[in-house]
């Protein structure tokens, strides 16, 4: 008699080290788990959110290996954080495989030249018809200012408004500006002094900052304003961004 094997379906394939991850998570926030973990929300994470994504900074420009892989981790421990109490909040219900979906189907979308029929060469091409697609996807912008994080860091905000302000041709993009430097290594002492002239006066260097780049912003609203006064419709192409 001949030996039979008999099989209930294709094997399901091993969990991966992601997958893994995600059980813990679901562990630790279950009943029996963690009282710490199950007593967060969106909100009290916040706070170690932003600590988390200034160490990845840190461990990008300072650290090696390890510690890149640390810290991308603890940012991405993060991201299931908040994915697991969204799947167990009425109203929210979406889980990390959601997340993935919506995002694959986004970075899908947004290269056509990838995915799809489209031609780009150069990254300028590819910037051209990625903010065609964020202004269709997002009609209901219709400023440049429209989606930029006001708690942003207040140098970093400052750049990306510069730059808006450039595309209405605020500001000239080649101006060289009336202090010259010609490396970062000379930029940072001189950001610094700044600062130290600032504390010494008993001058707070980041509200003034933050102050200034309010009138920047009302300076921006009120050029588009008269910009659609005069009838040109449209906002002009924005400097390149990470997905929004």
């Amino acid at each position: 008699m001949s030996d039979v094997s008999f099989s209930s379906g294709p094997v399901a394939p091993a969990p991966t080290q992601l997958d893994e991850l995600v059980a813990v998570m679901a562990r630790l926030r279950a009943p029996g788990g963690c009282p710490w973990d199950a007593d967060q929300s969106h909100e009290s994470l916040v706070q170690y959110l932003i600590e988390e994504t200034y160490e990845l900074v840190d461990a990008i420009e300072t650290g090696n290996r390890d510690d890149l892989m640390e810290e991308l981790g603890d940012v991405l421990y993060q991201v299931l954080f908040h994915a697991d109490i969204a799947a167990h909040t009425p109203g929210e219900d979406f889980d990390i495989q959601d997340v993935a979906a919506q995002m694959t189907a986004k970075m899908v979308g947004r290269h056509p030249h990838v995915f799809g029929d489209r031609v780009a060469k150069t990254p300028g091409a590819v910037m051209e018809f990625w903010d065609d697609l964020k202004r269709r996807e997002k009609p209901h912008r219709t400023s440049v200012l429209d989606g930029i994080p006001q708690g942003m860091p207040s140098l970093a905000l400052a750049d990306k408004l510069i730059g808006r302000a450039q595309k209405l041709g605020m500001l000239p993009a080649d101006e060289v500006g009336a202090i010259e430097v010609a490396s970062e290594d000379e930029l940072g002492p001189l950001l610094l002094a700044i600062v130290a002239s600032a504390k010494a006066r008993g001058l707070d260097a980041e509200r003034a900052l933050r102050s200034t780049l309010r009138d920047l912003q009302g300076e921006i609203r009120d050029a588009e304003s008269e910009t659609a006064d005069a009838g040109i419709i449209g906002m002009p192409r924005q400097e390149a961004s990470l997905p929004d």
